[in-house]
């Protein structure tokens, strides 16, 4: 199959992450495969053997998702918002694609309904499913869940839900209507291969907030926590503007290190004494596969409530201790990892196939339309 997934991640880098995961599933499966990506690039992230394809890129104004930022950090204009539709159109018409998969939308990226639309009245006679993570950012009004469900029945073949229903269900956070459950298609969740690591952990705190522009209270309160605390190692992966990371490096105590995101941080993760994150998707699931002691700091600026639902799922395994933001200080933070470090959790193995599911899904309803499964 021709695959195309589109995915625009406004804030974090979560969202791009799972699409390219996604993407080398395909790719391995032996399908041509383009991610169509919208948001700011991301150097780091590990592309091969995948077609990444750049519309102009548009970013949120921190957590105010109704006002979306253009590459040089203005204001979107209309005319940069069309042309993003026009290139968005001109790669979907020149190869178009057997398979589409728009990642959130129509759950959400609301704000960028007018491309998405356009899309979907090109694509029509392809076969179009959505990509979705396991916990939604629920709808603030009912006419928000009354639109998902119209757009999914006129225009989609089904949902992917990237989660294992054993362990939670779309309706944690999602109204689920009559009309959308028939389609609802649960893959698991969708994480890389688990990263071969030693039984041996080593002695470094891996301090990370995704891969975007958030997390600084969770990055000073580990500097002041490494300070208090000079026999231990702290490692801090800081993404963002290198003047942000150069300014915390000004600071930090010599048993801290703070650099850049790494392409090899699942890795570094594997082997870690343990890790203070927030609770996004990718990190949970970082957190499952490797078995490392966790403290999670769920991200809630905003209303955000994602994370926090997450938090309470995971805050119930042994080795992980969840802590709010405005509880987050350098005191509570030792004592997490106090309490953390002072369990054992096993590497989880099961449900976590779900990037070759959602191939095997996609192509079995491909081939039913076409008459050939």
């Amino acid at each position: 199959m021709r695959v195309m997934i589109v995915v625009t991640h406004l804030l974090g880098t979560g969202h791009l992450a799972r699409a390219l995961t996604l993407a080398r599933a395909y790719s391995t499966a032996g399908h041509d495969i383009t991610v169509v990506s919208g948001g700011l690039p991301v150097p780091h992230f590990d592309a091969g053997g995948v077609h990444l394809a750049q519309l102009p890129p548009l970013r949120s104004d921190g957590t105010d998702f109704t006002t979306l930022l253009d590459a040089d950090g203005m204001e979107a204009t209309a005319r940069y918002r069309t042309d993003r539709i026009t290139r968005l159109l001109d790669l979907f018409r020149s190869d178009p694609p057997d398979v589409l998969i728009t990642e959130l939308f129509p759950f959400g990226r609301r704000t960028l309904r007018d491309e998405f639309s356009a899309l979907l009245e090109a694509a029509h006679g392809t076969v179009v499913f959505a990509s979705v993570r396991d916990i939604l950012a629920p709808p603030s009004k009912p006419a928000k869940a009354a639109f998902a469900d119209e757009m999914v029945q006129r225009h989609y073949a089904g949902v992917l839900v990237h989660a294992d229903p054993q362990i939670i269900t779309l309706d944690r956070s999602w109204p689920v209507s009559d009309r959308l459950a028939p389609h609802l298609h649960y893959t698991g969740f969708v994480a890389p291969p688990a990263p071969v690591h030693d039984t041996a952990r080593g002695e470094d705190v891996v301090v990370s907030a995704g891969g975007g522009s958030v997390g600084d209270a969770i990055f000073e309160t580990a500097l002041a926590a490494g300070a208090a605390q000079p026999d231990r190692r702290w490692h801090l992966l800081v993404g963002g503007d290198p003047d942000r990371r150069a300014h915390l490096s000004r600071r930090a105590s010599p048993n801290v290190r703070v650099e850049a995101p790494r392409a090899d941080f699942r890795a570094l993760l594997a082997r870690a004494a343990a890790s203070v994150s927030m609770c996004g998707y990718n990190t949970a699931l970082d957190l499952l596969q490797t078995g490392t002691p966790a403290v999670i700091i769920p991200f809630d600026d905003g209303h955000e409530v994602e994370q926090s639902l997450r938090a309470e799922a995971l805050g119930a395994l042994p080795g992980i201790a969840v802590l709010r933001q405005a509880e987050l200080t350098p005191e509570a933070l030792q004592n997490a990892l106090l309490h953390c470090t002072a369990e054992v959790r096993a590497p989880r193995q099961r449900g976590m196939d779900g990037a070759a599911e959602t191939v095997r899904i996609t192509q079995h309803l491909w081939n039913t339309r076409h008459g050939t499964a």
